[in-house]
């Protein structure tokens, strides 16, 4: 018989949850879209141990190939089985699922999903998050009640559709220049790019900034990234694997050798996400974060990143380097067939009021 006679049979997904997290994360992580590369069993373990809570992983294989590896800790009181996708915040909270699985994958893992939870929340993610998403509208098909509730919304920067447009301005080069050689009054300026081997070792820079920025002065400092008693923790963990480490990359600004400006992100592929910067606010005047960012985002741009997410909030400055509005952030709640799903379409309305509005 001749090759193209035989008839390729539909793929054979099996699905599992095992306590803890699988070590097939990073083999679907591998394989997943490059905007979910990070998301790595030293990723999930990072905000365990940051963050607490005790995993079991959804693991789906396609004919013996992991195509799906969903994380999900415990939420709530016991006797309602919800449970929720760990991590953190920043950039998104999702997982790794294989760029190609098919609807076998995902009708496995919620099939096996509705054995152990009544519910799963997935959140924030953007909307069209190539994990969520597919497994979103397979719930739907099957059944669930998928709940949603605003977040924000993002902002992304196309840097190589406003580079055909002369982007940066040279205007604005001429300006930085100007603020760069006043900035250089208060000592000697070194700007430069870390990642890599430099972390977690770089992190002290960046918290010493936190330290001293506005974060200190108006909060309580529990939001800082970087510093002990902010996320640190979270963030030094996850650069003990190797590969997170990679795509873990800062601008940082010294002046005299004490830091005074960041700008840290995530490189995904050709994709950046901006997830903090600050200043040391005694050089304000002369505006290093700004300086900061746009030689950061020339860089990238060098080295073939050609998008930027900044995220949500402080859309001010995002707009006047070029930035426009993108997906809507969303939490979901996905609650299986019968009873669950009943009670969720009864709550949708509930659910949507405790966002941040629309």
């Amino acid at each position: 018989m001749l090759l193209a006679e035989f008839q390729r049979l539909p793929p054979v997904a099996r699905a599992t949850i095992g306590d803890g997290l699988s070590a097939a994360l990073d083999d679907v992580a591998a394989r997943a879209a490059a905007s979910h590369g990070f998301l790595r069993y030293g990723w999930f373990a990072a905000a365990l141990a940051a963050y607490g809570g005790r995993a079991r992983t959804l693991l789906v294989e396609e004919d013996g190939v992991p195509t799906c590896a969903l994380p999900f800790v415990g939420v709530g009181p016991g006797w309602a089985r919800l449970a929720a996708v760990p991590g953190s915040y920043w950039p998104f909270r999702s997982f790794p699922l294989a760029a190609g699985a098919s609807e076998a994958t995902l009708r496995a893992a919620l099939a096996t999903l509705a054995g152990a939870v009544n519910g799963l929340r997935i959140g924030p993610v953007y909307d069209g998050d190539a994990a969520a998403a597919p497994l979103i509208a397979a719930a739907r098909a099957s059944g669930w009640a998928v709940l949603d509730r605003f977040v924000a919304d993002s902002w992304l920067l196309d840097m190589a559709a406003l580079q055909t447009e002369g982007w940066p301005r040279g205007s604005t080069l001429r300006k930085n220049r100007f603020h760069e050689k006043h900035l250089a009054s208060h000592g000697v300026t070194d700007w430069r790019f870390v990642s890599g081997a430099d972390w977690p070792a770089a992190f002290d820079a960046l918290a010493q900034i936190e330290a001293v920025s506005w974060i200190a002065a108006r909060t309580d400092g529990s939001d800082a990234k970087f510093t002990t008693t902010g996320h640190g923790a979270f963030w030094r963990a996850a650069s003990a694997d190797p590969v997170i480490a990679g795509m873990l990359r800062a601008a940082l600004l010294t002046i005299d050798g004490t830091p005074a400006a960041f700008s840290f992100d995530i490189d995904a592929g050709d994709l950046k996400y901006a997830i903090a910067n600050s200043y040391d606010p005694a050089y304000a005047k002369h505006s290093p974060g700004k300086l900061l960012y746009y030689r950061n985002l020339v860089e990238a741009l060098g080295r073939g990143v050609t998008r930027v997410d900044w995220g949500a909030g402080d859309s001010g400055y995002k707009q006047v380097i070029g930035a426009d509005k993108g997906p809507a952030i969303r939490d979901w709640l996905l609650l299986r067939p019968r009873l669950p799903a009943l009670v969720g379409r009864l709550a949708r309305g509930a659910w949507r009021r405790s966002g941040q509005g629309g």
